[in-house]
C-alpha cells in the first residue's frame, strides 16, 4: 500500500508490437446479412427495433387523436351542441379533419419507412 508521501509511479507508454501489420479488414455487412450471421443478426434487429418504433408512434398519435374527441366531448359539455356553419363539431371533426390529419400520417410513416430503409441499404453498401 502506498503512503500519500511516495512519489506517483512513472508513466508508462504501451505500444502494439504490430505498428507495421496491414490493418485487418472486416467483413462486408451483406455477407453477415446473407451467412446469417451474429453480427447479422444484430443488424437485422436494429432495422426492425426502428421499423418497430416508428409504426408505434404512428399507432399511438393516430389512437390519441381519435380518442381525444370523445374525451373533449366529455369534459367540454359545450362542444356537444356546438355547430360551425352547418353541420355539427363532432361530425365536424369526425367527417373532415379526420381524413386529411390520417393522410398526413400516411405521408408520412412512408417517408420515414423509405429513410430508414435507406440508411440501413447504405450501412450495407458502405462496408
Amino acid at each position: 500500500m502506498s503512503t500519500p508521501d511516495d512519489p506517483p509511479p512513472a508513466r508508462v507508454r504501451v505500444t502494439s508490437s504490430r505498428t507495421g501489420a496491414a490493418p485487418m479488414r472486416s467483413r462486408p455487412v451483406a455477407r453477415e446479412l446473407d451467412e446469417q450471421t451474429g453480427l447479422g443478426d444484430v443488424y437485422l434487429a436494429g432495422l426492425m427495433r426502428a421499423q418497430l418504433r416508428l409504426s408505434v408512434a404512428v399507432l399511438v398519435l393516430m389512437v390519441v387523436g381519435l380518442a381525444g374527441l370523445p374525451v373533449v366531448l366529455t369534459l367540454v359539455p359545450a362542444t356537444r351542441t356546438l355547430t360551425i356553419g352547418l353541420l355539427p363539431f363532432p361530425w365536424l371533426v369526425l367527417g373532415v379533419l379526420v381524413y386529411p390529419s390520417a393522410w398526413f400520417l400516411a405521408r408520412w410513416y412512408s417517408r420515414q419507412a423509405e429513410r430508414i430503409e435507406q440508411d440501413f441499404a447504405e450501412v450495407v453498401e458502405s462496408s
